[in-house]
This record gives structure tokens, C-alpha cells and sequence, in this order.
């Protein structure tokens, strides 16, 4: 074990994790000053508890805080969560559970009158299509030449002719369903 590991475990009084000492055995190699720095600010970080008016109505203070204080505050509870949760403040502990699961960023509530929002919004789409499709019909002209009924007998003696689906088809033996007639009408108008 390295010098500064042995620093950090005397001041924590608890072992490194594997994480922990191999992070340490790799940046000691690349920097051999960088590491005793690092491990002092983990171990001064994770052993001082939050200070009470930093986390007190932070239900309330969260929306409004600037994003660089919502990190720095997450940053140091995370901290503070990787030592023992035993040592943990009441405040620091329900603090830490609000912000990782309370009614806030994507999980906050719709605000009052969303659900009429999006119904009205939705009946005026409907109302559109229905208008588009009221003036398409409209313009358009009549059913075409192959929706009248004798057209239609028509495919049904083509198709026999041609010998098509001759197991279930129109052309099997003792065939009784309409095949291509789905029109009711006699003729086109």
C-alpha cells in the first residue's frame, strides 16, 4: 500500500475499496504528485458533513438554484455517500433521497390545466383532418370504373378463366363467396 492510501484509511478509519486503490495504484504511476492531493480532498470531502442551512428546505430552494450549485451540492452528498451512510446526517440522507428521486426535473408535475391543453389541442388536429378530409372528398370526383358492380363480376370471370387460387380461390371447385364483387350497386351513376 502506498503512503497516501495509508493516510487516507488513518483518517477515515475504513479500508479503500478495490476501485479506490486501483485508481490509485494507475494515477500514482502516470503522476506520482497528483495522487496524494486527490486522496486528501476525497478524505477531507467524504468526512465533513454538509452544513444544515445548505440542505435545509432543499425541496423548496431546488428549482431556483443556479445548475452549478445543484452540481456542487449532488457532488459533495455524493461524496459524503461513499463513506459509511451510518455517518450520515438525517438532513444529508433526506436531502440525498429528494434529489435523486424527488418530483423534480423530469419527474415534476404537470403544471395545473395540461390535460385540458392537450385534450383541446388534440380535438383541434381531429378537427383539421376532418376538415382536409370533407374538402378532398369534396373535390374529388365520383367512385371510379372499377367499383361498379358488373366490373366487378367481370375480375370474378377473368380470374376464373385464368385458373387463379384454384384451391381456395374463386376459381376452386364449388367456390360460393362474392370474390371481387364488394360493390352494392347495380351500375354507375
Amino acid at each position: 500500500m502506498s503512503s497516501a492510501m495509508l493516510r487516507c484509511t488513518a483518517n477515515t478509519s475504513r479500508p479503500l475499496s478495490l476501485i479506490s486503490r486501483s485508481t490509485l495504484r494507475s494515477s500514482s504511476r502516470a503522476t506520482p504528485a497528483a495522487p496524494c492531493a486527490t486522496v486528501r480532498q476525497q478524505c477531507a470531502a467524504s468526512s465533513h458533513a454538509i452544513s444544515n442551512p445548505t440542505l435545509a428546505n432543499i425541496e423548496k430552494r431546488w428549482e431556483s438554484m443556479p445548475p452549478q450549485e445543484q452540481a456542487n451540492l449532488w457532488m459533495a452528498l455524493r461524496d459524503r455517500m461513499k463513506s459509511n451512510w451510518n455517518e450520515l446526517t438525517l438532513q444529508e440522507r433526506k436531502a440525498a433521497y429528494w434529489i435523486a428521486f424527488g418530483p423534480h426535473g423530469p419527474r415534476a408535475m404537470p403544471p395545473p390545466g395540461e390535460g385540458w391543453k392537450v385534450f383541446w389541442y388534440t380535438m383541434a388536429g381531429l378537427g383539421v383532418s376532418f376538415a382536409f378530409f370533407v374538402a378532398i372528398k369534396a373535390v374529388a370526383g365520383g367512385d371510379p370504373p372499377t367499383m361498379t358492380k358488373e366490373w366487378q363480376e367481370a375480375t370474378n370471370e377473368y380470374l376464373k378463366g385464368q385458373n387463379t387460387e384454384p384451391i381456395t380461390g374463386v376459381s376452386s371447385e364449388g367456390y360460393k363467396g362474392p370474390g371481387m364483387v364488394q360493390s352494392k350497386s347495380g351500375k354507375k351513376d
